[in-house]
């Protein structure tokens, strides 16, 4: 024992210090890595790799494991407060329900859809008996009806309860219960892709980037780029993806989350605790997150939160689901 405890003294006290660093570093970095490995029939899935548990599941990309800033500032949370009426005295002209920025470790393993669910995926559930609702695809694109049914287009149209049904289907289909919609901690997480800029791709976004509507003066009235789409877009289109390869985070619609909405941010340290709360509450408004192409770019950063009753259907919302990844 004595040999020992000299020996660890030489390594810690002598020129071998900075070898015993990198090996701690190195140890530390493969454990992280195989906490987010997982398998999938015969094979083993790594992080940031794209996947699917059966020819109808949607693609999904493993998520590393790691910890980020929640929310936006006051600052950043008043870039909204131009497309709104001017509060009243003594009221403060910003999004309050972005805030405060918090810490959030994310302390179990997960995988998020590559993309918004599409009609495609959708309907297969329904041609399946697993989902009871036919969306309507209609939107209304300069006085006209345009119907966004093209397999590949996010689907739309569809409440929390329908996605309730969907993840069911998809469960029943791998025979395990590890899909559900995400929690706004986990969706935030997914869509800054270990960023801390307003957008995954930085402190701006394009029209290249992310299906969004340009907003401009005109007099004292804002007025939406005549140029616009308009409509929800394929999945496929842009160069939508985020440095973790999922699309469309920011813009092309609003995507649902399991959790409650309040205000503020609750400041929960833990995606558990996150999803403990989630599972636990019971009917409410639940957090929107993701901007859409009726909205503008400010809408599309990954703090932003808005809320929708669980049994709406909205031609602007759709969601991605989330696949836990604990077993191994």
């Amino acid at each position: 024992m004595g040999s020992s405890l000299y020996t660890i003294h030489s390594i810690l006290t002598g020129y071998k210090f900075s070898a015993f660093l990198t090996c701690l570093v190195l140890i530390a970095a493969e454990l992280s890595a195989a906490e987010t490995h997982f398998t999938v029939g015969e094979h083993t899935v790594a992080p940031l790799e794209v996947f699917q548990d059966c020819a109808e599941c949607p693609e999904m990309i493993v998520l590393p494991m790691g910890k980020f800033t929640m929310g936006a500032t006051l600052e950043d949370s008043a870039l909204l407060a131009r497309y709104f009426p001017k509060p009243k005295a003594g009221e403060p002209s910003v999004f309050t329900q972005e805030g405060p920025p918090h810490e959030v470790l994310i302390d179990q393993p997960i995988a998020m859809g590559r993309n918004e669910v599409t009609n495609e995926e959708w309907m297969a559930c329904v041609d399946d008996g697993g989902c009871r609702h036919t969306p309507d695809p209609t939107i209304i694109v300069k006085f006209k009806d345009v119907k966004a049914d093209d397999p590949r287009q996010p689907v739309i149209d569809v409440s929390f309860y329908d996605i309730l049904e969907y993840v069911a289907w998809l469960n029943a289909k791998v025979g395990s219960d590890v899909y559900r919609p995400p929690t706004e901690a986990e969706w935030e997480y997914a869509a800054r892709a270990g960023t801390s800029t307003k957008f995954a791709q930085g402190d701006t976004l394009t029209k290249e980037q992310a299906n969004f509507t340009a907003f401009q003066w005109v007099g004292d009235r804002y007025f939406s780029d005549r140029n616009r789409l308009g409509m929800p877009i394929s999945v496929d289109k842009l160069d939508a993806a985020n440095g973790w390869g999922l699309r469309h985070m920011s813009g092309n619609v609003f995507e649902w989350t399991m959790s409650c909405f309040s205000k503020p941010h609750l400041g929960l340290t833990t995606s558990s605790a996150y999803l403990a709360v989630a599972e636990n509450e019971t009917s409410c408004r639940l957090v929107i997150k993701g901007g859409s192409y009726t909205g503008s770019k400010e809408y599309a950063r990954p703090a932003y939160r808005g809320s929708r009753r669980e049994n709406e259907r909205v031609r602007s919302v759709g969601f991605r689901v989330l696949r836990e990844t604990g077993g191994r």
